[in-house]
């Protein structure tokens, strides 16, 4: 690795959770920072709409390389004082496979303003997060980030085998290719390259090569990381290993899927890892999933782990980005053991088995669900087909079920279906105003150590620090 291996990595969380303010805070003390990677562009555009609170996207892009393209985002979004809070926020064009320019544009300073001001104050790396299965705005997100130095990419949800080519153009300004596997709309797949070429965004400027990050792909075995070392593009620099524990997305169950009385998959030993093929593979790694504990941390480092990942505990500190009232509310139902989790099969439009924290008023409610109108206006995870017609269309399960249907879906894969996109950003404080004048709700996602994070609290108090995680982590701080 280019940069030391730390024993902390926090988690890249939800959109928006593993915020600036977060990784910052984590990469002060000496650990690795992250940010989510997801739906950048659209927090910016929120908040800007909002005032810009602080000034600090204002701040972060004075030093943004492309000024004529700042100065038109600007001019868009930023709306001194901020909206009216009844009305709702602008509609931004959607992700697509060929490239919407502004949709490009606002990814590139997306990415650029989180990783800038994650920066801010230290000289630590700070490290970025993506689904690999978000891959329409892949590409200009990653150069964003590039562009304001991220040192670590990364990537979960899906096999990035592609991705370190990417890194190797984008760092030199070159054009970058992402092949793609798309189903058609008769059920076989093809596969198509998404192309992005920073020469059509750097209006003129003549800019040094940037540096190269390190790349760590997020696996749940052994055989994963065995196939990316064989077929990736370029180095793999070590692996974070995630168990079926941890919160957000989860690898489905090896083998044919049994589900539990309360409908979750049921995980068993041919789902846990392989700690000594990683050993033998000679490369980092660190071990995820409900091991935010100094015995996890112990655990990691006697199997060989240059640590741990650790998200659930940094998702719920004052740092974070989850709303504050949400925050205290899962701590002090921790502490009343009544905290739980399900792995629900369906929720993620991904198809991925998806962590949610259950939680009153938000979508974890089925009456909650049952009453939201289905939209999908966001578009995050929208999945691109080929059509009948040979064009690239658009669907999503947690779109209205006609339109899916009339696009090839079927009932059944979109039943239970949540939009994740819309849910995610109002974990954040930054929800959609409906037509009829209410807000989107909520759809928490932690892992399986929320029940544990007691161990974080002082006097049961449900205000913690990222320096508290991490010294509980250490072992610094008994509990």
């Amino acid at each position: 690795m280019k940069i030391k291996p730390p024993k902390i990595i926090q988690g890249g969380m939800g959109a928006g959770v593993s915020n600036w303010r977060l990784a910052q805070a984590v990469s002060r003390i000496g650990h690795l920072g992250v940010v989510s990677g997801t739906g950048l562009d659209e927090i910016m555009a929120r908040c800007l709409q909002n005032g810009d609170p602080g000034g600090h996207i204002r701040r972060a892009l004075q030093n943004f390389p492309f000024p004529t393209m700042a100065k038109r985002v600007l001019d868009k979004l930023f709306i001194p004082g901020g909206k009216n809070p009844s009305e709702p926020y602008k509609t931004l064009p959607m992700h697509s496979f060929e490239g919407q320019r502004e949709a490009q544009e606002l990814s590139i300073i997306g990415n650029y303003v989180e990783i800038s001001l994650a920066r801010e104050g230290h000289n630590n790396p700070v490290g970025i997060n993506y689904l690999e299965k978000i891959h329409l705005p892949h590409l200009p997100a990653i150069y964003g980030a590039l562009l304001a130095g991220v040192a670590v990419i990364i990537m979960g949800a899906g096999i990035p085998i592609a991705i370190p080519r990417v890194l190797a153009a984008l760092t030199q300004h070159e054009k970058a290719i992402y092949p793609v596997s798309l189903p058609t709309e008769d059920g076989k797949r093809v596969t198509l390259e998404q192309i992005f070429d920073p020469a059509d965004f750097i209006e003129g400027a003549t800019l040094p090569p940037l540096e190269l990050p390190d790349f760590l792909p997020i696996v749940s075995s052994e055989s994963l990381a065995s196939i990316l070392l064989k077929k990736a593009t370029g180095p793999i620099d070590g692996f974070i290993v995630e168990g079926n524990l941890a919160g957000g997305h989860n690898a489905p169950p090896r083998g044919k899927v049994v589900h539990n009385p309360s409908g979750e998959p049921i995980y068993g030993t041919r789902d846990e890892a392989n700690l000594s093929k990683f050993r033998e593979m000679g490369l980092p790694f660190w071990i995820a999933g409900s091991v935010g504990s100094a015995e996890g941390m112990q655990h990691a480092l006697e199997e060989g782990a240059s640590g741990i990942q650790v998200g659930t505990a940094f998702g719920l500190c004052t740092e974070s980005g989850l709303l504050p009232e949400v925050r205290q509310t899962l701590i002090q139902e921790a502490l009343d053991g009544k905290a739980e989790i399900i792995t629900d099969p369906t929720a993620s439009p991904t198809g991925f088995p998806f962590k949610v924290a259950k939680l009153a008023n938000s979508l974890s409610d089925p009456e909650v669900y049952a009453k939201r109108k289905r939209i999908c206006d966001l578009g995050f995870l929208r999945e691109p087909y080929v059509r009948k017609d040979g064009k690239v269309g658009y669907r999503c399960p947690a779109e209205p079920i006609p339109n899916f249907i009339a696009k090839g879906g079927t009932q059944e894969g979109a039943e239970g279906r949540v939009c994740l996109c819309n849910a995610l950003v109002a974990n954040i404080g930054l929800p959609q105003i409906l037509p009829d004048g209410t807000e989107e709700k909520c759809l928490i996602t932690m892992g399986n150590d929320l029940m544990n994070v007691g161990r974080f609290c002082i006097n049961n108090s449900t205000e913690f620090s990222a320096k508290d995680v991490a010294d509980v982590l250490l072992g610094t701080r008994i509990v």
